[in-house]
């Protein structure tokens, strides 16, 4: 269990980080904000510094921001919002794989729980899949991509039947949510943690 405990403060540590860097960026966004709003002089130091230093820094989000449409001086909110996400996503993944460390190890320490614990990553991976089957569906991306297609493949057997018997709501395709919601009691229902 030791592995668990270093894994953990690892994690630990890089919430601090990640905070930490979290704060420093939305003090130079918001400097870098000033500067590009003219909030702050344009002749001042700070202005320089900031064109000289962090708009270069600034530049690849502030051409997606005009490709989008939208204003170069939102580059460094976006930028802070883009941390933000990198930083959510990246914990999200970490705590994941704590869990599935931590089932791996209970699972080699007894090993009578080995079938459980892959029948509980199983519905882990298809909980996953409709999660990135829906979110890709709200994005402009095929479904034969080979980022998303998996997501499809593994889930087309639950929503294919559902869609044939649950109509949509205007725009709407519920069936994602009944197969989350059924996949929930197909758990519960054998006790699979």
């Amino acid at each position: 269990m030791g592995v668990l405990a270093s894994y953990a403060t690892f994690v630990a540590y890089l919430k601090i980080a990640l905070l930490s860097a979290g704060v420093v960026l939305a003090l130079v966004c918001a400097l870098d904000w000033a500067v590009r709003t003219r909030r702050i002089s344009p002749f001042s130091g700070v202005a320089r510094f900031f064109r000289t230093r962090v708009d270069p820094l600034m530049a690849p989000v502030e051409r997606v921001i005009v490709r989008s449409g939208g204003v170069p001086t939102a580059a460094p909110w976006w930028s802070l919002v883009a941390l933000a996400l990198f930083g959510i996503l990246l914990l999200s993944l970490l705590q994941f794989a704590y869990g599935i460390l931590s089932q791996a190890m209970f699972a080699v320490a007894a090993p009578s729980t080995i079938g459980i614990t892959l029948a509980s990553w199983a519905f882990g991976i298809l909980r996953l899949a409709l999660l990135v089957r829906v979110i890709s569906s709200w994005l402009p991306i095929s479904p034969s991509s080979r980022w998303i297609r998996w997501s499809y493949v593994l889930t087309n057997w639950m929503i294919a039947p559902l869609q044939r018997v649950i109509p949509r709501i205007g725009m709407i395709d519920i069936t994602p949510i009944v197969a989350w919601i059924l996949l929930n009691v197909i758990q519960g229902v054998f006790g699979i943690p």
